[in-house]
């Protein structure tokens, strides 16, 4: 079993940033990737960046360029850095590891933008 316990998220204006952090206890052996997704009222979830145990990164469209991924190997606790951002990003934010054929979720954390 693998726990992910989230932090970070909040209010912040239109054009503010925010950093979320998650952080993996566990049978945290061999995870594939790490990262977020998130789910708007009304929306279905939806892949927001990833980072592979190999360090590749990869990010929707629309983060494209304002969202930065990373890692904290040692710690086993991936980053999400959140600049520029819009209202359309207002959602809850979930950690996701995967393990082989496992999917593992965080609790979620909100993120609401203002404009």
């Amino acid at each position: 079993q693998v726990q992910l316990v989230e932090s970070g998220g909040g209010l912040v204006q239109a054009g503010g940033a925010l950093r979320l952090s998650c952080a993996a206890s566990g049978s945290i052996f061999s995870l594939n990737s790490m990262g977020y997704h998130r789910q708007a009222p009304g929306k279905q979830r939806e892949l927001v960046a990833l980072i592979t145990s190999a360090g590749t990164t990869h990010y929707a469209d629309s983060v494209q360029g304002r969202f930065t991924i990373s890692r904290d190997t040692a710690k086993n606790t991936v980053f999400l850095q959140m600049n520029s951002l819009k209202a359309e990003d207002t959602a809850v934010y979930y950690c996701r590891a995967l393990q082989g054929l496992r999917i593992y979720w965080g609790q979620g954390t909100q993120v609401t933008v203002s404009s």
